[in-house]
């Protein structure tokens, strides 16, 4: 299913600077990044229940947030790109 992973994180002080790294760095272990802070990621329910659980224990819930849509199995009519970046094949080969 894809799911996208949002998140604001408080850098106001090192700390909160070194949790936004950490949650950037889980994210991108899981799925693509398609803005600063917006992830789309190919998830099993496992790989989503544990990708959720890393996130939870990395940020400052009274400073930060996360935000979950789980956009199921059949998202291509669900998601629409408008503008400059170019848009990817979620499921397809991603060469770096």
């Amino acid at each position: 299913m894809l799911v996208l992973i949002t998140y604001d994180v408080n850098t106001e002080t090192e700390a909160g600077k070194k949790r936004l790294r950490k949650v950037a760095k889980q994210c991108i272990n899981y799925g693509q990044r398609v803005q600063n802070s917006v992830f789309e990621c190919i998830l099993d329910a496992a790989q989503c229940r544990k990708v959720k659980y890393l996130l939870e224990q990395i940020i400052d819930p009274q400073k930060d947030s996360l935000r979950f849509y789980y956009l199921g199995n059949h998202y291509q009519t669900k998601v629409e790109h408008v503008g400059a970046k170019p848009t990817y094949e979620a499921e397809g080969v991603i060469m770096i």
